[in-house]
């Protein structure tokens, strides 16, 4: 589940990076997002209705907050994803979940997995060919983001029962994007070919893996649950090679094992590792 999880959602970023040929990046997130609010929305309708009703405006606080950090986060990984490959932008955007996997620790042997990481990511950002600056900054936005985001879903998840608490911040963080993306994208947004595509994004890149993370962590403890969400970057180097035909180079191949290995050694080494999948 874990695996089919990870495969799910780079293909889904796959197939987003093949409608920046019709769409700006931003109109693809919008769709991406509004996919995503409209599932989870249905499936959480009840626990909305509640939640709106018998509102807490501090719980609310959280959410809006929440919403506006996955709005960012998804918002910098596709910029950085139409500038350099899909491989790149998921390793660099890897060091979230891996500083706050270290953030407080004192052990000398996580300073060693900092240095690995940032090795790779020095050797990613001289590793020619497509990747530029730009998209490097802002795939260590998207890394902000989602070091934000694991926060956030467990502040939020203490005040908002179940799934609500995400399905409340995906309808924000569409509200949020949906204006720039239809005015970025114009007509071509209501394109009913693009807007299936973008559909199937949605589902890909948040719902399925999401779901199929939720039953993975009933039953697999959740060490063994981060060090295989380790191997992310792999495979998002490996499906840009296939589905996107992003070849990378030898360097670049050697920066993601450094970022995988300083994920996989510093979940290890937690006693209670982060356990919030990707939206």
């Amino acid at each position: 589940m874990i695996l089919l999880g990870i495969v799910s959602v780079q293909v889904g970023a796959g197939l987003a990076k093949h409608l920046f040929e019709r769409l700006p990046p931003t109109s693809v997130v919008s769709i991406r997002l509004l996919a995503s609010a409209l599932v989870l929305g249905f499936l959480a309708r009840r626990g909305l209705r509640t939640i709106l009703r018998d509102h807490s405006w501090t719980s609310l606080a959280f959410a809006a907050g929440y919403g506006l950090v996955l709005a960012i986060m998804n918002f910098a990984f596709y910029q950085s994803l139409s500038r350099i490959p899909l491989g790149v932008a998921v390793t660099i955007e890897f060091l979230g979940p891996l500083s706050v996997a270290i953030a407080g620790s004192r052990r000398p042997r996580d300073l060693l997995w900092v240095a690995l990481a940032g090795a790779g990511v020095v050797l990613l950002a001289r590793g020619g060919g497509h990747v530029n600056l730009a998209g490097i900054a802002f795939a260590l936005v998207a890394a902000v983001g989602w070091a934000c985001y694991i926060l956030l879903t467990a502040a939020t998840g203490r005040r908002i029962p179940g799934t609500t608490g995400l399905a409340l911040a995906s309808i924000i963080g569409t509200l949020v994007m949906l204006p720039g993306g239809i005015a970025a994208g114009g007509g071509a947004v209501f394109d009913p070919w693009l807007l299936l595509i973008g559909l199937g994004v949605g589902l890909l890149s948040s719902v399925i893996p999401y779901s199929l993370e939720l039953e993975a962590l009933r039953r697999v403890p959740a060490r063994v649950f981060g060090i295989l969400m380790s191997l992310e970057p792999a495979v998002a180097a490996l499906v840009g090679v296939v589905v996107l035909g992003e070849v990378l180079s030898g360097r670049q191949w050697a920066a993601i094992a450094c970022v995988i290995v300083a994920c996989a050694g510093a979940t290890r080494s937690q006693k209670e590792p982060p356990e919030a999948p990707e939206v």
